[in-house]
């Protein structure tokens, strides 16, 4: 399996399911019913925080390992293009991740498939509802839901949009030492901060009163 590439992903089916002619199934024999196609639709997986390559990774190997990787298709990271702009004003190109915490996997849904995500270290759990037990006392098994045709080309549409998403190192609050121009080695805090732009709005003292000036990011340095 290849790393995201959201252009190539085929959501066409994704609402009914893609059914599977697995490789190796037996024929039935005379008077046996046939099969049940199996089909496959995408579920959101819960994971432990900034572990989402890794679960990726190690699910994709575990897959292969278990013998399943002909239900489990495909492993995605929707992400979204970004541009983190630290606070000496430099640019760095980022990727930013939709929905963080959370991958999501197209498979067909058994024992064997919902054994090898839930067992894969870093997994928390499935999206979906969950069976209380009859006590009503202690919680049951949370029941995976499928995605539903909507919520997943809502998803990739989002990743694929090409406007980068703006991320700043700075945000309101933020304590600040003016480095350049005419307010050098002024400190104040910031009380706005526009990426767009590139600058940011900050409460300087400035004859015994705090005033709001605007600043480059270029002319500012964050105090830790």
């Amino acid at each position: 399996m290849s790393d995201v590439d959201l252009t190539t992903t085929d959501l066409a089916s994704t609402d009914a399911g893609t059914v599977l002619d697995l490789a190796g199934a037996a024929a039935p024999e005379a008077g046996e019913a046939a099969p049940r196609a199996q089909v496959a639709r995408w579920y959101a997986v819960q994971v432990a925080s900034s572990c989402e390559k890794k679960v990726k990774a190690t699910l994709e190997q575990r897959a292969v390992t278990l013998g399943v990787d002909n239900r489990i298709l495909e492993i995605e990271i929707p992400q979204t293009p970004a541009v983190k702009i630290k606070k000496d004003g430099s640019r760095q190109g980022t990727e930013e991740k939709v929905f963080p915490g959370y991958v999501l996997v197209r498979m067909v849904l058994d024992e064997d498939t919902m054994m090898a995500v839930r067992s894969t270290p870093n997994v928390i759990n499935f999206v979906g509802a969950e069976d209380r037990r009859a006590t009503g006392k202690a919680r049951g098994h949370i029941k995976p839901r499928p995605l539903s045709r909507q919520e997943v080309d809502r998803i990739f549409k989002r990743a694929a949009e090409k406007k980068p998403v703006v991320k700043v190192d700075l945000a309101e609050g933020d304590q600040i030492l003016v480095t350049a121009g005419p307010f050098k080695d002024f400190q104040g805090e910031v009380i706005e901060v526009s990426g767009e732009r590139s600058k940011l709005k900050a409460l300087l003292s400035i004859f015994g009163r705090e005033t709001p000036v605007e600043l480059e990011f270029s002319q500012i340095s964050k105090q830790s």
